[in-house]
């Protein structure tokens, strides 16, 4: 028996995602009740409509909250590296240092939002750039609401070969495409070559929220040359070392930028008065009572420790591999609804790895920062303690969130609901199809908040689908991980992570 394909059991399953939607966005609902909603939602289309039992919600319940908890300790690393920054007055030494490397505002906007954060997402990922990225630029100026929503735009180019092109292996394996195959740099040359298109937009959608027509055009020579860096250079190293075809032009972008800023265009001071981004301030914040401010690079110091971190353990590798040695993850059995539609069992459900996972990364970039700057006196007495408590304040509101909308995403998964979503897309689409398969993508890494599990979840998928229409393989899976490359800045795990840091809870919608 297999789930009807049919108009009532496509809108079954677009009820949870469109009363999420409308819940956040109509109503300006927190994610954590739109999500409680939204998951009860998809609990009931589950049981009435596709014929699930009590075990199958309670092993794709299972799952969601070990995913869901791996997120959480990303958010909570994150949002302490933040603190700890907050209590020593970093942030009044970035805004006013990176002020001086880049006197022009337009520039220090695309710098931070946009370069710093492709840098991150190459060698990290994961969520880190977006909630490593907003407090950073609340602290440049940004106004809390845009320095969440910047960095959502700017990192999402990298999420299929960033991380070291962890997304892109999955879709690779997936696909039972062979390493040096023709088929395989076919597929990683489309795909890359469909991003570069939205990384030329996301360069040029920063312009227009800082300064619509006024900053296009004085930021148009530095988004063609960076975007030409990183999507171009990505396009030309997906046919020679995918593995590296983010991360490099990334690093290449990010130097290009302090270049930019020398050069006769973007070396004098030029703003946009009434920018509609920037908190409407003249004056630099003064340092905190009894504290000069701090060099750049004391304030930079827990990021330049977290990218060498990185760096380190992902390029060294039989450091990476020795690290990657120490995993824990759990395993389930196989669940099946009415309809006959089976969710495999899993022996290692999600591993995480503790050796190699953002959040170590993070957290020994956050007490190190901590131990640095007591020692250099620019924490106060009491100050770890602030940090802790501020910490957990942030963290569990979105908690919840996390965990709400994990579990519907399991769920509908689970259920076969995203399934009868996708598929009632060809069905309705017919060769149409075609230039609608990054939905696909992007509805995957919408829902989960990771290209990476957008591919597993779609590529098998959109291989059939391929078959059946006839058309190019290589295309369609190119389609399907750019698709979700945009996914990732609309999803909201992505956007829960950075309204915390930013600590604007609530703003979600």
């Amino acid at each position: 028996m297999k789930i009807p394909m049919n108009l009532p059991m496509w809108l079954a399953a677009l009820a949870p995602i469109g009363s999420l939607l409308v819940l956040l966005l109509g109503f300006r609902w927190k994610a954590v009740k739109a999500g409680t909603v939204s998951l009860a939602v998809a609990v009931w289309v589950a049981v009435a409509a596709y014929r699930a039992d009590l075990p199958l919600l309670l092993v794709q319940g299972a799952k969601g909250v070990w995913d869901a908890m791996i997120i959480l300790l990303i958010i909570s690393t994150a949002v302490l590296l933040y603190q700890v920054g907050e209590e020593a007055d970093a942030f009044s030494a970035i805004r006013e240092g990176m002020g001086k490397v880049f006197p022009n505002e337009l520039l220090l906007i695309l710098s931070m939002s946009w370069i710093f954060e492709s840098f991150l997402q190459g060698i990290t990922g994961f969520g880190v750039p977006v909630a490593v990225g907003a407090p950073l630029l609340a602290g440049i100026g940004v106004q809390p609401l845009w320095a969440v929503v910047l960095p959502l735009i700017g990192q999402s180019w990298g999420s299929t070969f960033g991380t070291l092109a962890a997304s892109w292996d999955a879709l690779a394996m997936c696909a039972g495409l062979s390493a040096g195959s023709v088929e395989y740099y076919q597929t990683a040359l489309w795909a890359a070559g469909f991003i570069w298109i939205w990384n030329f937009m996301e360069g040029l959608m920063i312009c227009w929220f800082y300064g619509r027509k006024k900053a296009v055009k004085k930021g148009l020579p530095a988004v063609l040359l960076l975007s030409a860096i990183q999507g171009g250079g990505e396009v030309l190293l997906s046919q020679i070392n995918p593995t590296l075809c983010c991360f490099l032009p990334a690093c290449a972008s990010l130097l290009a930028a302090f270049l930019l800023g020398k050069t006769r265009a973007y070396r004098e001071p030029w703003r946009v008065a009434d920018s509609a981004i920037m908190e409407q301030k003249n004056e630099m914040p003064e340092a905190k009572e009894g504290r000069e401010t701090m060099t750049l690079g004391q304030a930079f110091f827990p990021y330049i420790l977290l990218s060498g971190l990185t760096l380190a353990v992902l390029l060294v590798k039989p450091l990476h591999t020795f690290l990657s040695g120490f995993s824990l993850s759990l395993s389930f059995p196989e669940v099946r609804t009415g309809y006959g539609y089976v969710k495999e069992a899993v022996e290692e459900y999600s591993p995480l790895k503790i050796g190699v996972h953002a959040s170590v990364f993070l957290l020994t970039a956050s007490l190190t920062g901590l131990f640095y700057y007591r020692k250099e006196n620019r924490l106060q007495k009491g100050g770890a303690k602030k940090i802790g408590k501020r910490t957990l304040k942030m963290v569990l509101p979105s908690g919840g969130a996390v965990l709400m909308l994990v579990l519907m995403s399991k769920i509908m998964e689970g259920s076969g609901q995203t399934q009868v979503l996708s598929s009632g897309i060809v069905n309705a689409f017919g060769r149409g199809y075609l230039a609608v398969s990054p939905f696909v993508g992007f509805l995957g890494t919408f829902m989960t908040g990771s290209n990476m599990s957008s591919n597993i979840l779609f590529t098998s998928f959109q291989l059939t689908t391929a078959e059946l229409l006839k058309a190019r393989s290589a295309v369609i899976l190119g389609a399907q991980t750019a698709g979700g490359a945009i996914g990732c800045a609309l999803s909201p795990n992505n956007i829960v992570l950075g309204t915390t840091t930013a600590n604007i809870p609530g703003q979600e919608g």
